[in-house]
């Protein structure tokens, strides 16, 4: 089936991205342990991955289990996320995604959106992430990154912020086994080149194919 222009533009993207970062890892450190991937996804709202990682090491030493994090005393799992910010919201929430894992779900992280969903503080980004990684079944992650730069690349209006909606536009333009290390890759290309206040433009592997570049040169 032919491509179409946007589609082809997504594939040199990829490809690109591809080659400046061979390895899509996850910038959270889950040790490939998906209960660990869906409890770091719902600490990461307005909270960077650095300091998500770093709150990780104490939170899953003191509950190495979805079984421990669902008995933990309420008071004390705020304590340990308050640096990750909304820290009592994040608390409940780790708590009682916890206890539904073990009691709903017998202890495996559910393989589709739907119940993803069910979880307390999972949206479809977190879904996403964890479906991607752990399933390899997931659609693009549209967090602050990926919105950014695919408007700026002109896969849809720069001033869209609708997580939702940019999902749907991307979806259709690269196939989904590629989506999940294609999000992987826009962070880290977001932090290194394509940052939010500065971009890097001369020295920006996707120059030629940026909208925003072709507006503001």
């Amino acid at each position: 089936m032919k491509l179409t222009k946007k589609q082809e533009k997504m594939r040199a993207v990829a490809d690109r991205l591809a080659a400046v970062y061979p390895d899509a890892a996850c910038a959270l450190k889950w040790d490939d342990d998906p209960w660990k991937l869906l409890i770091m996804g719902c600490l990461s709202a307005q909270c960077t991955d650095a300091r998500v990682n770093l709150t990780a090491k104490e939170l899953f030493s003191l509950y190495p289990t979805p079984g421990d994090m669902a008995d933990a005393d309420l008071a004390e799992l705020e304590a340990i996320l308050r640096p990750c910010g909304l820290f009592r919201t994040k608390a409940k929430n780790a708590k009682e995604s916890s206890r539904m894992l073990v009691e709903t779900f017998d202890g495996r992280l559910p393989d589709n959106m739907e119940e993803l969903l069910t979880l307390p503080g999972v949206g479809r980004k977190v879904a996403n992430l964890c479906l991607g990684d752990v399933y390899h079944t997931g659609s693009f992650v549209t967090d602050t990154h990926c919105i950014r730069i695919c408007g700026r690349l002109g896969f849809y209006p720069e001033s869209e912020k609708n997580p939702a909606k940019i999902e749907r536009l991307l979806d259709p333009l690269l196939p989904r086994a590629e989506q999940s290390d294609f999000c992987h890759r826009i962070v880290n290309f977001g932090r290194d080149t394509c940052q939010a206040r500065a971009p890097k433009c001369d020295i920006c592997p996707l120059a030629d194919l940026c909208e925003h570049r072709k507006k503001n040169s």
